[in-house]
């Protein structure tokens, strides 16, 4: 037997070792015993969450509510928990690039990014007790920290934690909401800004055992900002670290598009977008640059709606802009689409573009696609009663997509058919201190968006959970906003609804020993 055939053999034997001794098959027009099948949707065995540091405001009240949705198929087994990401950070090199001399920016000057392991309390944060329940938490004061979650078995399908936080007063007094995101490698930020009545800060969170790096870069409306400082930024494992965007570039720009991109590792990322005077929000990350796309659930008492878009590469993007308004798709007067040059952030002030009514706004090439990220800012309330929240443009509903922490009143579901029509199904969940489940059906008409008063549990205690179905039609894009009034001051935050990705597609394989003998 020549080396040949020994080789043949081993890379065999390595492949069904690999595949499970899958029996795969070219493609044939005439299906036979051998044909590959559909894949199946099968629930995801585990998930992974990162919340970032609420506030630093002694003023701040911060509520965790975790919830997971029954999904059929789990089992029985399972849990998750949400723990503290309290490592030590100041090991990282000093070199300016790390976390542990002041250079990179972070809220206590690189002195500690979080307590040591030691100070890690032994009960998690948030532990959830069985799906279709949300379970809540709470902190007080500016020294709550990052969190890291992990869901398994029965409790990691679209497993769902809203952070939300009421600051009384200050720089971003009024209501911040984010949902706890999963790791990634690579974040856009349309909406940012380093003007000087804004405060910004990049969230940096690490859930692994290992360090990552990352680089941090900057578009202005002329192209690239010069920093040196973010680049090669190291976050040590299980930690959280806040760069504060003015500290990586001299230039004061009101419009940033913020671009992360992991070097090295996977971290959770989110920018807190403060403001002197309107109040302020998370800016989560926009979807992965598309030549079309959607960003849902306007309030229909917006008094300011402000369009941010960046179209990463040299090419430039011509969009259509239209609004998806309760009545149909409609172009705005004096703002028929926007010319957005490759490289440079461009801005478009839209106003009161709802004019009363529910909103979505929809972006689509006028001749060629470009690829584009995009986000809005939008202003609630007038002269010294304003507040800020911000909606990036986001993945469609899917399969299936949950809001957590609603509560009996201040809650508006928005869900928007830019398409065909479609028809969802709404799931309020039992509440966290008691209720009995709830669902509803609605039609949402081609090319509107709908504001939905949520179903409410019957004998609701507590706060419960929202699940976003849709059950046909085209796709629909959601958003859930939150509504406060604080003395005076119409505080709310929005938070889209994408597909929650509970589920993924599993080849069909089967066991095929004699794979081996040819």
């Amino acid at each position: 037997m020549n080396r040949t055939t020994l080789s043949l053999i081993a890379g065999t034997t390595a492949l069904a070792a690999v595949t499970g001794f899958a029996a795969l098959s070219a493609p044939d027009d005439t299906p036979g015993p051998d044909t590959a099948k559909a894949a199946a949707q099968l629930p995801v065995e585990r998930t992974s969450l990162l919340c970032p540091a609420p506030s630093t405001s002694d003023l701040a009240e911060t509520s965790y509510t975790s919830f997971t949705p029954v999904t059929k198929g789990t089992g029985s087994g399972g849990k998750a928990e949400l723990d503290a990401a309290t490592e030590e950070s100041a090991d990282a090199p000093p070199d300016g690039k790390g976390t542990g001399d002041g250079k990179s920016g972070g809220r206590d000057g690189g002195k500690e990014g979080g307590k040591s392991g030691k100070d890690k309390p032994a009960e998690p944060v948030l532990t959830p007790k069985e799906p279709g329940k949300p379970v809540t938490g709470d902190s007080s004061g500016g020294d709550a920290p990052a969190l890291v979650g992990t869901a398994d078995g029965r409790f990691a399908p679209g497993w769902t934690v809203q952070e939300t936080t009421e600051v009384a007063a200050g720089t971003g007094r009024g209501l911040q909401g984010v949902n706890c995101a999963a790791p990634d490698t690579d974040f856009w930020f349309p909406g940012a800004s380093t003007q000087a009545d804004r405060t910004d800060y990049v969230h940096l969170t690490n859930p692994d055992d290992s360090a990552a790096v990352v680089d941090i870069e900057l578009y202005g409306k002329d192209g690239a900002l010069k920093s040196t400082v973010g680049e090669g930024i190291t976050v040590p494992p299980h930690a959280s670290e806040p760069v504060l965007l003015s500290t990586l570039t001299d230039e004061r720009q009101t419009d940033l598009t913020v671009h992360v991109n992991v070097r090295s590792g996977r971290l959770g990322a989110a920018v807190q977008a403060l403001d002197d005077k309107l109040g302020g929000d998370w800016l989560p990350a926009s979807t992965d640059p598309s030549g079309s796309l959607v960003l849902p659930g306007i309030p229909k008492d917006a008094t300011s709606v402000h369009l941010v878009a960046f179209a990463p590469g040299d090419a430039d993007a011509d969009l259509k802009v239209r609004l998806a308004s309760p009545s149909g798709l409609i172009t705005p007067a004096g703002h028929e689409t926007v010319h957005v040059k490759g490289g440079m952030t461009t801005a478009t002030d839209l106003g009161d573009v709802t004019r009363g009514e529910a909103g979505s706004l929809v972006l689509t090439p006028t001749d060629r696609s470009v690829p584009v990220v995009a986000a809005l800012r939008v202003v609630r309330g007038k002269g010294g009663k304003q507040e800020t929240a911000f909606i990036p443009a986001t993945r469609p509903v899917g399969t299936r997509a949950t809001s957590a922490d609603n509560s009996g009143k201040g809650s508006t579901l928005s869900l928007t058919a830019p398409g065909a029509a479609a028809t969802v199904k709404v799931t309020a969940s039992a509440g966290s201190e008691g209720g009995t489940p709830v669902s509803k059906t609605y039609t949402i008409k081609a090319g509107t968006t709908q504001d939905i008063e949520p179903p409410v549990p019957g004998g609701l205690k507590g706060t419960y959970a929202l699940t976003v179905e849709p059950v046909s039609g085209g796709p629909v894009y959601g958003a859930r906003t939150l509504a406060a009034d604080e003395d005076g001051v119409p505080a709310f935050t929005v938070q889209t609804l994408p597909d929650d990705r509970g589920t993924v597609a599993v080849p069909k394989a089967d066991e095929d020993l004699s794979v081996l003998q040819k």
